[in-house]
């Protein structure tokens, strides 16, 4: 979720699709406190672990391995011991890149012989929600006309983001946005207030589109591509938030009887705002979160780890649990299918987002295009995964 979302996806990341779906009636009562417990178990015990192809997720694992290289190598991994420090990483990620490309059998060999899986619990919970996100497509300009109205706005100067863990470890993962007034550290300007004008005469307009649900929908997402007038396109990615707490508007239809819980996927969400255009404007000020973006040269979306996000591959994760860059045994199903197909595979965690909150949650990344949006935006499956974690680090910490 592009990611992302920082708190957003970062898309990092990066807001993503299931920031607008309602959190499940189960999940609406007081929630007991998280409490992340991991269990070794052996790779024959992963539900369809031998039915993927493991060498489709190992260019998605190297990305993550440019970035993890780069840190120091004495820096604990995760906040588990048997996730490792970064020295037990490096040498996996050597052995990675020497597999070659598509090699499904060197592949699964890597993982079989360098990791071991651990099942992860919530308490006393296994199950855990999944959703889907997309890029999001747009058409648009890079000047306002009678059919491009709508901005997509740069990152403003003033606005300061905080890292609220850097202060005290039990926010760790949560961020605080803001900007200077007098000598005073105040909120930023919300959605509505940027809509009036807040930033007008900025000169931060990066590109312009000609649709107010759609632009809703690429700050939901994180990312997306901009399909100008002479066909061509732009990325565009996350590059912060105004700090706003976000309002899910899946939640607000719901409240308003307009629509019942089990109802709500993106597809239904937006076809009631183009059905309803004065109310979808008042439902998406209700949203005060703002979400800015810079334009992505070369492959993308870009997560929060800063890498491209790998369709299918790459899984947003809540980073005060899970470090950006763990593979990770995906078991959950197929959106559209009332829970009878799996969808059983490896993923590498290289998005937040800021719905995606606990030890078992994650924001699964389609890709782009029709059918991705279709996927992503119907997806709320309940499933686990296992993280794969070093060899190395086990022997090091048997207990943890």
């Amino acid at each position: 979720m592009v990611t992302l979302m920082t708190a957003v996806l970062g898309l990092a990341g990066c807001a993503q699709l299931a920031d607008v779906l309602p959190t499940p009636a189960r999940e609406q009562s007081p929630a007991p406190v998280s409490k992340m417990i991991l269990f070794p178990l052996p790779f024959k015990e992963l539900p369809g672990w031998v039915g993927d192809n493991h060498a489709q997720a190992l260019p998605a694992f190297i990305k993550s391995c440019d970035k993890i290289e780069k840190l120091p190598k004495e820096k604990s991994m995760g906040s588990f011991l048997v996730m490792g420090k970064i020295a037990d990483w490096i040498p996996l990620c050597a052995s990675a890149r020497l597999i070659r490309p598509g090699n499904k059998i060197e592949a699964q060999y890597f993982f079989e012989s360098r990791f071991l899986p651990y099942s992860v619990r919530n308490g006393d919970r296994y199950k855990g929600l999944f959703t889907g996100y997309y890029e999001a497509d747009l058409r648009g300009a890079f000047g306002p006309d009678n059919t491009y109205r709508f901005p997509i706005y740069a990152k403003p100067g003033d606005l300061i983001e905080a890292d609220l863990g850097a202060f005290d470890d039990k926010f760790k993962g949560s961020t605080i946005g803001g900007r200077i007034a007098g000598n005073q550290f105040v909120p930023y300007f919300s959605r509505a207030e940027i809509e009036d004008g807040a930033l007008s005469g900025r000169q931060l307009e990066t590109v312009w589109v000609d649709n107010a649900i759609d632009a809703f929908i690429l700050h939901i997402q994180g990312s997306g591509r901009v399909i100008l007038p002479d066909g061509s396109h732009i990325r565009v990615g996350y590059a912060g938030r105004n700090g706003h707490r976000y309002t899910a508007i899946g939640r607000e239809l719901v409240a308003a009887g307009v629509m019942r819980l089990d109802d709500v996927t993106m597809p239904a969400i937006r076809s009631w705002m183009e059905a309803h255009p004065v109310a979808a404007l008042a439902l998406m000020r209700k949203n005060k979160s703002f979400i800015f973006f810079q334009v992505i040269e070369g492959a993308g979306p870009i997560g929060a780890q800063g890498v491209a996000l790998t369709p299918g591959r790459s899984l947003a994760v809540d980073r005060a649990f899970l470090p950006l860059g763990l593979p990770i045994w995906l078991d959950t199903t197929e959106p559209g299918t009332r829970g009878r197909d799996r969808l059983s595979r490896l993923v590498i965690a290289q998005d937040t987002g800021s719905a995606i909150k606990g030890p078992v949650r994650g924001d699964y990344f389609w890709g782009y295009g029709p059918e991705a949006a279709l996927k992503a935006g119907t997806m709320k499956e309940e499933g686990e995964y296992y993280l794969l974690l070093p060899q190395s680090a086990a022997r090091e910490y048997p207990k943890f």
